[in-house]
């Protein structure tokens, strides 16, 4: 028995020497940051990067972290569903006390299941959406040199679970967090870091983490199911589709209209090719393949197609057919779909994010009572127009029964038509 204690008693003295040269080894001191301007722009340049005006607008996001706690957060309305085993707690955020309790399905009362999921909802989302909340009140931000770079030293010094925790943030060339250090009261070790990458760009625009490794002992934090979206927004988006007749339009085979009478065009939506034509050019246009496309002066074919005439066809259809069929886009891949309120009334704000010639571009839908649209804002990413007004008129149902637009007037009056609008197949 006297050996087994000391055996014991030697295991027990080497993990204490080990766990000692381990915390000189790891331990790092909270940097020293210069607070002010430069901190908040750095600041302002990651938040941006993950599209924090999407954050703002976002209505539900979901997750599960470790796959034992489960979320559904209703940002706007600061409801958050917090799952775990048999356990379920609809969450007031802002007054928890109005919470509710089930377990096992049945709706109980129990303070301390409130507490705990507040506590778990505190920690597991800052491990999904820490960044976006760098401008919180009560945090601190400092700019702090690592490794030659620049890098955001936040410091909350009021709120969630546990005040007083810093975290360095270390950003890739875009200025998206690609990982952090932290200083924090239930960790032993300054300088603990963990990845914040790869990054998932959700429906609703904003980039969430699925993953996170640590530096100490290779631990891993998985965090799975994630979405983020605008269910109402959806709601209205889906109500405009039907009222246009989407289905018909989806099914549509050949779409031609003319525009201000100067192009015209004669597309085959179902092979996705298009004749453009202005002057004396006609382009027999593929967008998906432009170097497929064929280019005629007066009917007769190029030999070797021009590249740039093909491009300014390609420019000239993403233009001119949005103004045709926009409202049939609402879904289309990198479009964000967002409410707004516009003189007491429910509008669809629509921000594309990729695609077309000009991404970044977002239209507010003022939408008539049988949700037709009738007028949009137009916010262009090169400021050009910045809420410029355009309606959307004259609809008729074409021949193959989708609804679209023969017309548009701009708030100073200048008209752009459509001409004689077809649709058939």
């Amino acid at each position: 028995m006297k050996q087994f204690f000391k055996v014991l008693s030697g295991v027990i003295l080497v993990l204490f020497v080990g766990g000692i040269i381990y915390y000189f080894a790891k331990n790092e001191a909270l940097p020293k940051g210069k607070a002010g301007k430069d901190a908040d722009a750095l600041a302002i340049k990651m938040i941006n990067a993950l599209n924090s005006d999407a954050f703002k607008n976002t209505e539900v996001i979901e997750w599960s972290f470790r796959n034992v706690h489960h979320y559904k957060w209703y940002k706007q309305e600061n409801i958050v569903h917090v799952s775990w085993d048999n356990k379920k707690v609809v969450l007031n955020t802002k007054s928890p006390e109005k919470s509710t309790v089930f377990i096992d399905n049945k709706k109980t009362k129990n303070s301390e299941l409130i507490t705990q999921a507040k506590d778990f909802f505190n920690n597991d989302s800052f491990w999904l959406v820490a960044p976006y909340k760098v401008f919180d009140k009560g945090t601190e931000r400092r700019l702090v040199k690592h490794q030659g770079k620049e890098a955001l030293l936040i410091t909350y010094t009021s709120g969630g679970s546990t005040p007083g925790d810093s975290y360095l943030w270390i950003l890739d060339n875009n200025y998206l967090p690609k990982s952090y250090k932290m200083w924090t009261s239930i960790l032993p070790i300054g300088g603990v870091s963990a990845t914040w990458q790869p990054l998932k760009t959700t429906e609703s625009g904003i980039k969430l983490p699925t993953n996170h490794k640590l530096s100490l002992f290779g631990l891993e934090i998985p965090i799975t199911n994630v979405k983020a979206y605008n269910a109402k927004a959806n709601e209205l988006a889906n109500k405009v589709l039907k009222a246009i007749k989407h289905k018909a339009y989806k099914n549509t085979r050949y779409i031609e209209w003319s525009f201000v009478g100067k192009r015209s065009f004669k597309w085959d939506k179902e092979k996705h090719i298009v004749d453009v034509s202005w002057d004396s050019i006609r382009v027999h246009l593929f967008p998906e393949k432009k170097e497929k496309s064929s280019v005629y002066f007066n009917d007769k074919l190029q030999k070797t197609a021009d590249s740039t005439i093909v491009k300014k066809a390609w420019d000239i259809f993403n233009n001119d057919s949005f103004w045709l069929v926009a409202p049939h886009k609402l879904f289309d891949n990198g479009v964000i779909r967002t409410l707004e309120q516009v003189n007491d009334k429910t509008a669809l704000r629509v921000t594309y994010t990729s695609g077309g010639t000009t991404p970044g571009d977002s239209y507010i839908w003022i939408l008539a009572d049988n949700y037709v649209p009738k007028s949009y804002k137009i916010y262009l990413k090169n400021k050009r127009m910045n809420g410029t007004s355009a309606t959307w008129e004259d609809w008729i149902t074409t021949e193959s029964g989708a609804l679209l637009p023969t017309n548009h007037t701009f708030g100073n009056g200048r008209k752009l038509s459509m001409g004689e609008v077809k649709g058939y197949n």
